[in-house]
């Protein structure tokens, strides 16, 4: 057996001043003396704020991102692993998928996440769901990109995962659509933040099993009308925080396959990895997912 290791309204900009062009000589030395000083200037900002680890806060080289200690805790998801969902194989096996996903049906076609949700992998995704640290995201969207760069370079536009409307009002803030804008601005992809839309409030699936996070998540998603142009013979990158059960996903696959899409894959920070018997996710495991 495979072991598994509320849009922004327009301004008018305000009416710009009359001025004079600078001379061609002038501008060519203000923008050279631009380009000597940032160097300076950043070097610095460096000196007087010193980069700091995303998690510790303890002194890194780079900003937004780990130091060894928290690297080490954290496990990346590498190769081999499950081409459909994603999950790191023993590197024992030569099969392609795992052996939860055999005979299994989903909606979606395959699914990849960052990290695993253990250790310091789920320190950060917690963090970034219920605690507030939006600057997470950045990070995490350079590591979900190294992950997902073939379903990235497949996708005619990314969606996040929506919260409902309740649920987004307590949070402030959907971490799914912050990870996908994010993923947007470092690679260019069409982003459509309401490319779906959840049309009825779920109960948290924390504890369920497999069979009941599927029934509970079944029927929840809908693509507005407004947005059918923007799916119909399009195929479609879904980002989440979490790949739990991968219901929530295949729920929201299919619903953008009945909306026309061709195709649909999954990208998340991390990945709760199953058990191989009973219940997959205890009540620890499962905080962070929904």
């Amino acid at each position: 057996m495979t072991r598994l290791v509320a849009s922004v309204p327009e301004i008018d900009p305000p009416a710009a001043r009359e001025t004079l062009p600078a001379p061609p000589r002038l501008a060519r030395a203000g923008a050279a003396a631009r380009g000597w000083l940032r160097p300076l200037w950043l070097g610095a900002a460096d000196l007087l704020y010193p980069p700091q680890c995303t998690w510790c806060r303890a002194e890194v080289q780079e900003a937004h991102a780990l130091c060894p200690a928290c690297w080490r805790e954290a496990t990346f998801i590498s190769h081999p692993l499950c081409d459909r969902c994603g999950s790191p194989l023993s590197g024992a096996e030569d099969a392609p998928f795992c052996d939860h996903c055999l005979g299994r049906a989903l909606a979606f076609g395959r699914a990849r996440a960052a990290v695993l949700y253990e250790g310091r992998g789920r320190d950060l995704t917690l963090a970034l769901k219920h605690g507030d640290r939006l600057d997470i995201a950045r990070p995490a969207a350079t590591w979900m990109i190294r992950a997902g760069r073939e379903l990235l370079e497949a996708a005619d536009v990314i969606a996040p995962v929506p919260l409902h409307w309740r649920r987004l009002l307590g949070r402030r803030f959907n971490q799914s659509a912050e990870l996908a804008r994010r993923i947007a601005v470092r690679t260019g992809a069409p982003c459509c933040a309401d490319l779906l839309a959840r049309t009825r409030a779920t109960p948290m699936q924390r504890g369920l099993s497999r069979e009941a996070r599927a029934a509970n998540q079944a029927g929840a998603f809908a693509v507005p009308a407004r947005r059918r142009a923007r799916v119909e013979g399009r195929a479609v990158l879904l980002v989440d925080d979490v790949y739990a059960s991968g219901a929530t996903l295949s729920a929201c696959a299919a619903a953008l396959r009945a909306a026309g899409a061709v195709r649909v894959d999954a990208l998340c920070l991390a990945r709760v990895a199953p058990e191989a018997d009973g219940p997959i996710f205890s009540a620890r495991q499962s905080e962070g997912s929904e």
